[in-house]
Protein backbone atom coordinates (compact mmCIF):
# COMPACT_ATOMS: atom_id res chain seq x y z
CA UNK A 1 0.00 0.00 0.00
CA UNK A 2 2.64 2.50 -0.98
CA UNK A 3 0.65 3.87 -3.88
CA UNK A 4 0.04 7.57 -4.03
CA UNK A 5 -3.73 7.64 -3.68
CA UNK A 6 -6.12 10.39 -4.72
CA UNK A 7 -9.35 11.17 -2.89
CA UNK A 8 -12.41 11.10 -5.13
CA UNK A 9 -13.26 14.80 -5.68
CA UNK A 10 -16.97 13.95 -5.91
CA UNK A 11 -17.06 12.80 -2.29
CA UNK A 12 -18.04 15.52 0.13
CA UNK A 13 -16.44 15.69 3.57
CA UNK A 14 -18.35 17.63 6.17
CA UNK A 15 -16.38 18.33 9.32
CA UNK A 16 -18.48 18.45 12.46
CA UNK A 17 -17.93 20.56 15.56
CA UNK A 18 -16.51 17.64 17.55
CA UNK A 19 -13.65 17.06 15.06
CA UNK A 20 -15.40 14.04 13.55
CA UNK A 21 -16.82 14.18 10.07
CA UNK A 22 -19.21 12.69 7.57
CA UNK A 23 -18.48 11.53 4.04
CA UNK A 24 -21.33 12.02 1.58
CA UNK A 25 -21.44 10.31 -1.80
CA UNK A 26 -23.83 12.37 -3.95
CA UNK A 27 -24.05 9.61 -6.56
CA UNK A 28 -25.39 7.00 -4.14
CA UNK A 29 -26.76 9.27 -1.40
CA UNK A 30 -24.83 7.23 1.19
CA UNK A 31 -23.03 8.71 4.15
CA UNK A 32 -20.42 7.35 6.53
CA UNK A 33 -18.75 8.72 9.63
CA UNK A 34 -15.05 9.45 9.80
CA UNK A 35 -12.76 10.04 12.78
CA UNK A 36 -10.40 12.99 13.19
CA UNK A 37 -7.52 10.72 12.17
CA UNK A 38 -9.46 9.60 9.11
CA UNK A 39 -10.04 13.24 8.18
CA UNK A 40 -6.32 13.94 8.52
CA UNK A 41 -5.50 11.03 6.22
CA UNK A 42 -8.25 11.94 3.74
CA UNK A 43 -6.90 15.47 3.41
CA UNK A 44 -3.45 14.05 2.54
CA UNK A 45 -4.77 11.83 -0.29
CA UNK A 46 -3.82 14.22 -3.08
CA UNK A 47 -1.71 11.87 -5.19
CA UNK A 48 1.62 13.22 -3.96
CA UNK A 49 2.15 11.20 -0.77
CA UNK A 50 2.74 7.53 -0.01
CA UNK A 51 1.39 5.71 3.02
CA UNK A 52 4.75 6.14 4.73
CA UNK A 53 4.76 9.89 4.12
CA UNK A 54 1.21 10.29 5.41
CA UNK A 55 1.97 8.28 8.55
CA UNK A 56 5.11 10.36 9.14
CA UNK A 57 3.06 13.56 8.88
CA UNK A 58 0.47 12.07 11.24
CA UNK A 59 3.20 11.21 13.75
CA UNK A 60 4.47 14.78 13.61
CA UNK A 61 0.97 16.15 14.16
CA UNK A 62 0.31 13.95 17.21
CA UNK A 63 1.84 15.04 20.49
CA UNK A 64 2.38 11.48 21.68
CA UNK A 65 3.17 9.97 18.28
CA UNK A 66 1.07 7.25 16.72
CA UNK A 67 0.39 3.74 18.01
CA UNK A 68 2.30 0.76 16.66
CA UNK A 69 -0.83 -0.53 14.94
CA UNK A 70 -1.24 2.70 12.92
CA UNK A 71 0.08 1.19 9.65
CA UNK A 72 -2.46 -1.66 9.85
CA UNK A 73 -5.24 0.78 10.78
CA UNK A 74 -4.24 2.94 7.80
CA UNK A 75 -4.47 -0.07 5.49
CA UNK A 76 -7.89 -0.99 6.85
CA UNK A 77 -9.14 2.58 6.39
CA UNK A 78 -7.82 2.77 2.82
CA UNK A 79 -9.39 -0.58 1.91
CA UNK A 80 -12.74 0.66 3.20
CA UNK A 81 -12.38 3.85 1.13
CA UNK A 82 -11.44 1.84 -1.96
CA UNK A 83 -14.43 -0.48 -1.52
CA UNK A 84 -16.71 2.56 -1.49
CA UNK A 85 -14.99 4.12 -4.51
CA UNK A 86 -13.76 7.08 -2.47
CA UNK A 87 -10.09 6.82 -3.56
CA UNK A 88 -8.09 5.85 -6.63
CA UNK A 89 -4.46 5.43 -7.61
Amino acid sequence: MSEKLIANPDIVLRKEFDDWGVFFDPDSGKTSGVSPTGIFIWEKLDGTRTKEQILAELAEACEDGIPKNAPADYDEFIVSLQEKGYVSV
